[in-house]
């Protein structure tokens, strides 16, 4: 008598891969298992839901397969993908490139607000990743200019293919250095923001199995976490315009440190806003008396 072949519909196949995930200690395992088989079906998390019982062709099943080992391996589902929502927008990523986060969507969003009344102001991006940041500051400010610095050539080959997919590349700029190394003093940016790695030493072996596979060098921020503001800082006003403004992401527990070394570099008005869990998360910092600076101090919590 010939075995009956298993027949793998939608839910059939959710439930297995949420419990296989379970096992793994994926951490959200039936979102994981969701997203993963919308993008080998080609739909959206409701059509899964109202086609449980549709079955999955041998070539889905393949595919869907290949992606679940990756995950169940710990690679992050951004990286299988290929790409990652920020904001309303589609970035590409890759392993030259940190995983946008929902938290530096609020960076971006307050620095929109900061900006949206303020013509052809100059972004310099230090360490820009996928482009997530500069790229979609330049999207939502259209008379805006930036410059996107990273000293990954790969993650710079990244923020310049999304920049032609969000169609600001007429106004990016983009370079391969180590910080300010190969910017040019003049002219000079009127904002500069940074999400810069910030992890301390002592805590990069306690990261989630995903996050190490992130580059490293986009997450070691030397022993305290602070290298790489204080570095940025003392450079700061060879490339800021003295009107200017800066903005950085921080790590949990940096709100007063960074804050701190912004008012050491002669930036006294600074406003420490928090993230979607109530962590400090972003640093604001301008000049007094100016109208960055008058601005920054008049910023609310959510």
């Amino acid at each position: 008598m010939q075995e009956q072949k298993t027949v793998w519909t939608i839910l059939k196949i959710l439930q297995w891969t949420q419990q296989y995930f379970s096992s793994k200690g994926v951490e959200n395992p039936r979102l994981d298992a969701e997203v993963l088989l919308c993008a080998v079906l080609d739909k959206s998390r409701i059509q899964l839901y109202t086609n449980f019982d549709e079955p999955l062709e041998e070539a889905e099943l393949k595919q869907y397969r290949g992606y679940v080992a990756r995950r169940a391996a710990r690679e992050p589902v951004a990286y299988i993908l290929g790409h990652k929502g920020f904001l309303r927008y589609d970035f590409k990523v890759t392993r030259d490139t940190l995983i946008p986060r929902p938290e530096t969507e609020l960076l971006a969003e307050q620095l929109v607000s900061l900006n949206k009344n303020r013509g052809a102001v100059r972004i310099l991006d230090l360490g820009c990743g996928s482009g997530a940041i500069i790229d979609s500051l330049l999207a939502e400010l259209p008379e805006a200019r930036g410059t996107g610095v990273d000293i990954s050539p790969g993650a710079v080959a990244v923020t310049q293919e999304n920049a032609r997919s969000l169609g600001v590349e007429e106004r990016l700029e983009t370079l391969v250095s180590d910080l300010y190394d190969k910017v040019p003093q003049e002219p000079k940016f009127q904002v500069l923001v940074s999400n810069p790695p910030y992890i301390p030493e002592r805590d990069l072996a306690g990261l989630q199995a995903e996050v190490h596979r992130e580059p490293r060098r986009a997450l070691d921020g030397g022993r305290d976490g602070l290298d790489f503001y204080r570095r940025i800082l003392k450079g700061l006003w060879d490339y800021l315009d003295p009107e200017g403004m800066a903005a950085f992401e921080i790590g949990q527990g940096q709100g007063e440190a960074v804050a701190r070394l912004c008012r050491e570099a002669g930036l006294d008005c600074v406003k420490v806003r928090k993230d979607y869990g109530d962590i400090d998360r972003m640093v604001f910092a301008a000049k007094g008396g100016t109208g960055y600076g008058n601005a920054i101090l008049e910023i609310k919590e959510r």
